[in-house]
């Protein structure tokens, strides 16, 4: 077999052919010494167009041709190349269940299974994941890997420095069985830049910094939330948001804090570090521009007083436009409803759309259910300045997009949040799954072009069905949600793959993603009896029996101590241990939940505490697919355990 493609080819078109022909030797190992060939190619469909010219306004495409002599995949630009081989793949029987080569099911072919005639078009141009939680660079550099393998095209490397990320991780907090290990800005710039050129290797585009710049501004290296000790100084001290009386950092943390943005010396340079910066950084796709994190944290002085936050906001970007235009920078802003910011502008208008990306954030909505596009109010919600409640309904967050798109018409994609914290009250992962494919099903009625998802990457706990769901629906809307759960689950855990799922289904029947959240009463009766069954449910799967004998592919049975099934394209064995630690788990977090619902604070606090102590002894064994550190911040911060 050769895989031939033009002597200058982009380095994502050699990383998909090295990719192809790795992938085709495992499922038909006879194929090394056949003498097919198969074209990659990028391919223009305009016809007397560049594929340069059209890569902004196309999104990704590819046609696969296979014969028995040999075939073509080509695409619309390098990474649709990638995204037609992956794809190729998936239509041979390859399913990438999760991030990592032990996630990966890939079967045995026949020569005859390789014929192929088809091609697609990617539904939504932007298809993305943004870093969060605690991640080794190891696991961000694995769910790079993973993303277009399911049909994702981005990646958005927070701040200007992820630095808060690895941080986490590195240094182990709230793990007690760990020492910490050094881990320090520099070391976070270090990763950040293999990581780009893992992007770059793939041609996935790159988000960077959102929240950071105000922090900036005050003079700070803002790559945390992280308080800090020393106070603000003059000039920095008169460029903070006045609030509630004083003038300096909001709660500690730079990050958090806002401008006075009327301040014309603080606006001056916000707009410089954004111009010096898409100066310096060309390999930017996409560069976000948002204000500081928190809300009910904005400047209270008089003269911020006599216009809005959201005012004074497209104000600063029409002026980081005009600087950018002067120095002949195309570099595309993506702008961010969020918060306060979620209210438009009364006056101010933005004069450049062209060049600017809404960004709609809903991070306070319900994940209990999909959105509802018959239920929009007309009216919004009063602004109070710094007495803001954030919508938790979800025709009340879609009423705020609306009113934003009365005035903007450009290009734009929700930043939404269902495996950013509520999806730990979907013990069984189905729920959540078919939320966000509900979700981006609505998206071309809610007037966007996409989707990137705010989330911890070590979100595979008891499986990544809802990423994969989200990747595949991404590119093609059309896909039958249900048909992919079945699709997973059969990849994932073999011959006894209905036993997985109608336990999963158990779980997910009795979610609890609001309550979870912090989102209603804690004392509820109807919460403690939904937790109390999940013990129960709990309590009588028994996934050990699973794991203990699997079938192997030519239909003998292999004990699944040995290693051919771990990491070999036979993911059953994981799949199924991680059942049995997932059990665990729950088992320990709805009991404490359910003491919660009762009103046994004390109870559920050392019953919490028992879930804690059993996930961190055990963090090592399974660290890439539970996010350990942000199990334990949620649950704390949003539950209400202590």
């Amino acid at each position: 077999m050769r895989i031939i493609y033009e002597q200058c080819s982009p380095q994502a078109v050699v990383y998909a052919a090295e990719e192809l022909e790795a992938y085709l030797c495992r499922m038909l190992p006879e194929l090394k010494d056949d003498n097919r060939t198969i074209r990659l190619a990028v391919e223009a469909k305009a016809a007397g167009e560049r594929c340069e010219e059209i890569y902004d306004r196309e999104n990704d495409s590819f046609r696969v041709v296979m014969t028995a002599e040999g075939g073509v995949i080509a695409g619309n630009r390098p990474r649709s190349v990638l995204l037609g081989v992956y794809d190729y793949l998936h239509y041979l029987g390859c399913r990438f269940l999760m991030p990592g080569r032990k996630g990966e099911y890939v079967p045995r072919i026949t020569c005859e299974k390789l014929c192929a005639d088809y091609e697609k078009t990617a539904s939504f141009y932007h298809r993305g994941v943004c870093i969060e939680g605690a991640d080794s660079f190891e696991n961000v550099r694995e769910f790079i890997d993973w993303l277009p393998k399911v049909g994702f095209n981005s990646f958005f490397l927070q701040f200007k420095v992820p630095y808060a990320f690895f941080a986490r991780w590195y240094h182990h907090e709230q793990n007690p069985y760990r020492e910490a290990e050094s881990f320090t800005y520099e070391d976070a710039r270090r990763c950040m830049k293999l990581l780009e050129a893992e992007l770059k290797k793939r041609d996935l585009l790159l988000h960077k910094v959102g929240h950071g710049w105000t922090g900036e501004v005050l003079g700070y290296e803002t790559g945390s939330w992280d308080a800090v000790k020393e106070p603000l100084k003059e000039p920095e001290k008169s460029f903070a948001a006045l609030v509630d009386g004083v003038r300096g950092l909001y709660k500690g943390a730079p990050m958090n804090t806002n401008l006075c943005y009327h301040n014309h010396e603080a606006a001056d340079r916000f707009a410089e570090k954004v111009t010096a910066y898409a100066r310096e950084n060309p390999e930017v796709d996409y560069l976000h521009i948002w204000l500081a994190d928190e809300y009910n944290n904005v400047c209270e002085c008089a003269k911020c007083r006599k216009t809005t936050v959201s005012d004074q906001y497209a104000a600063l970007l029409n002026e980081i436009d005009r600087r950018l235009r002067e120095e002949g920078l195309d570099t595309r802003i993506v702008f961010l409803l969020y918060q306060e910011l979620l209210w438009p502008p009364v006056k101010e208008r933005l004069h450049h759309p062209e060049r600017f990306v809404l960004m709609f954030a809903p991070i306070s909505r319900t994940f209990e259910k999909s959105y509802d596009m018959g239920q929009i109010p007309k009216k919004l919600p009063e602004y109070v300045r710094n007495r803001i409640t954030l919508p938790t309904n979800l025709g009340e967050n879609l009423a705020f997009l609306r009113a934003w798109q009365a005035q903007f018409a450009g290009d734009s994609f929700v930043y939404d949040y269902p495996l950013g914290r509520a999806h730990y009250g979907d013990f069984g992962s189905v729920h959540i799954a078919r939320i966000i494919g509900g979700d981006i099903k609505k998206l071309r009625r809610m007037g966007l072009n996409g989707y990137i998802s705010c989330q911890e990457l070590r979100a595979a706990l008891p499986n990544a069905l809802p990423n994969y769901v989200m990747g595949r629906v991404l590119f093609e809307e059309q896909a039958d949600v249900e048909a992919l759960i079945s699709e997973y689950f059969e990849a994932a855990y073999g011959k006894k793959a209905k036993d997985a799922k109608a336990y999963l289904e158990a779980l997910s029947a009795l979610k609890c993603c609001d309550y979870l959240n912090g989102k209603g009463e804690r004392v509820d009766a109807q919460m403690a009896e939904r937790m109390r069954r999940i013990e129960e449910i709990c309590g009588a799967f028994e996934p050990e029996q699973y794991f203990q004998e699997i079938d192997t592919e030519d239909g003998t049975r292999e004990s699944c101590g040995g290693s051919r099934l771990d990491g070999n394209g036979q993911p059953a064995r994981l799949c199924w241990k991680l059942l049995a630690f997932h059990k665990e788990y729950i088992l320990r977090l709805a009991g404490a939940m359910e003491l919660l619902a009762k009103g046994r604070r004390q109870e559920a606090g050392e019953k919490w505490r028992e879930m804690r102590r059993y996930l961190c002894s055990r963090e090592d064994e399974f660290q890439p697919y539970l996010d350990v550190y942000r199990v334990l911040e949620v649950t704390q911060k949003y539950t209400g355990f202590q």
